[in-house]
């Protein structure tokens, strides 16, 4: 049982990005999601999450306005919407279920965990 995300891909700066993650059974419809990326050489980062609902979006300060997380449940996927990004936004983006109610900025709050998906901005 595992997400799988798709819509990585190369862009330009500036350009706009939509990655998908698609997490089917009830194992993932009864849970928070959220989407990390990883830099090279860097530590995995939070990005955003979302409640079961989808009433509730957490983000990192430093991409609130940017980015964007959604939920389609009837489609068992959760989007990320990014916009104008920057060669900083380049890494692995990686969809994950919150397994409980800690800290859902912390990767260690996550139990299933997708592969990910390439993101590479260029100037």
């Amino acid at each position: 049982v595992q997400p799988v995300e798709s819509g990585g891909g190369t862009v330009q700066a500036g350009d706009s990005l939509t990655l998908s993650c698609l997490a089917s059974g009830r194992t993932f419809s009864d849970s928070t999601i959220a989407w990390f990326r990883q830099a090279p050489g860097k530590a995995r980062e939070f990005v955003a999450a979302i409640s079961r609902s989808g009433a509730v979006t957490l983000y990192a300060d430093s991409l609130k306005g940017r980015f964007s997380i959604s939920r389609d449940r009837a489609k068992d996927t959760v989007y990320l919407q990014m916009n104008s990004l920057n060669p900083e936004d380049t890494g692995v983006y990686s969809c994950a279920r919150a397994s409980g109610e800690d800290d859902y900025y912390s990767e260690s709050t996550y139990d299933y965990w997708g592969q990910g998906t390439q993101v590479t901005v260029s100037s």
